[in-house]
């Protein structure tokens, strides 16, 4: 463990953009983007929260067009990677030519645990670009380690730098992300990353558990602002590395301060585990799901508790948003 060299991907301006409804500022941007980069942070993630692309009725518009924003981080950034995430099927090909015109030096390439192939072309392309490409596995809940090791290795023939998995929900425990990432380990020659949400409360736990199994590569962000309850804290991930001996390129006292100064003045509301946000990770339902469920609660008169449990029971993905309206209507229509 100790020594052993840990690279920080911060995710604040991307999954953070679901906390606050896509609403991000170029001025918001600049002052994130540009303090994390000074801190010494690896990777800063920036897209709309589903992604490039994402902007649209189905996923929430953007306050400022995601092209704008990366064009401000690239202004501010000197050293870390200006990434981005793209899910096949909500962004594409020319959606990643657009972003490479703004700077960025990294692509992470989403799709559902069990649809790896869909992003072939994908990769395929950003590799030939010579950007820094990584193969994320969404809700990695839902497949067993084999059938995720059996994913990896279509990542791994198409030379990815790493293989990111992801717990969208936030419905793993420890050892769930220990088998995983052990499995991982074991199976493909790329370094493995991983991306926790707190729904249950175990984002750090799982944090570390992913660590202890090998992985290289850490999501988090700041004051855990992220879709559902968050994500891992990072300037808490980064103290507690500190302590434990990792080898980490970020200042902690740096980090703490974008977290305090940058970050925290622009939070909705405190990134506490709410009830409905704890039912998504006891259903193991995606996390971006909150606010289109709370929505259609409020629309349909009905306890979100019902809808998350639904979602859950129909094992329903990313992709999927628009029938959570659905779902809440025939709740609605039931109880009458």
């Amino acid at each position: 463990m100790s020594g052993r060299r840990i690279n920080l991907i911060d995710t604040t301006l991307r999954d953070g953009s679901h906390a606050v409804s896509h609403s991000f500022t170029v001025e918001q941007v600049k002052a994130i983007a540009g303090g994390l980069d000074r801190a010494g942070v690896d990777f800063i993630e920036l897209s709309h929260g589903d992604g490039i692309g994402g902007s649209s009725i189905n996923y929430g518009f953007s306050a400022v067009d995601e092209l704008t924003l990366l064009r401000a981080a690239s202004e501010v950034i000197k050293n870390a990677k200006l990434t981005v995430l793209l899910l096949p099927g909500v962004g594409t090909i020319e959606d990643l030519k657009r972003a490479e015109d703004t700077g960025i030096r990294a692509v992470r390439v989403a799709t559902h645990v069990t649809e790896a192939d869909v992003s072939i072309q994908h990769i395929r392309y950003a590799k030939g670009k010579g950007l820094f490409v990584a193969g994320f596995l969404m809700m990695s809940h839902m497949a067993e380690p084999d059938k995720i090791v059996e994913q990896a290795r279509i990542f791994e023939a198409e030379g990815v730098d790493y293989i990111n998995l992801a717990d969208s929900a936030g419905y793993m425990v420890p050892d769930d992300v220990r088998r995983r990432i052990s499995a991982l380990k074991e199976s493909v020659s790329v370094p493995i990353g991983f991306h926790a949400h707190n729904n249950m409360g175990l984002a750090m736990g799982n944090s570390l558990a992913a660590l202890e199994a090998g992985a290289e590569y850490i999501d988090g962000t700041c004051r855990g602002l992220g879709a559902g309850a968050g994500n891992t804290q990072i300037e808490v991930l980064c103290t507690v590395l500190n302590r434990m001996g990792y080898d980490i390129n970020a200042d902690i006292y740096q980090m703490m301060d974008v977290a305090s100064t940058a970050v925290e003045p622009l939070m909705r509301r405190p990134q506490v585990i709410r009830t409905d946000s704890l039912m998504l990770g006891y259903a193991g339902v995606y996390s971006s799901f909150l606010l289109h469920a709370r929505r259609a609660a409020d629309r349909f008169g009905i306890d979100i508790k019902d809808i998350l449990i639904e979602l859950g029971r129909r094992g329903m993905v990313g992709g999927q948003e628009d029938m959570i309206v659905d779902v809440a209507y025939e709740l609605s229509k039931n109880k009458l």
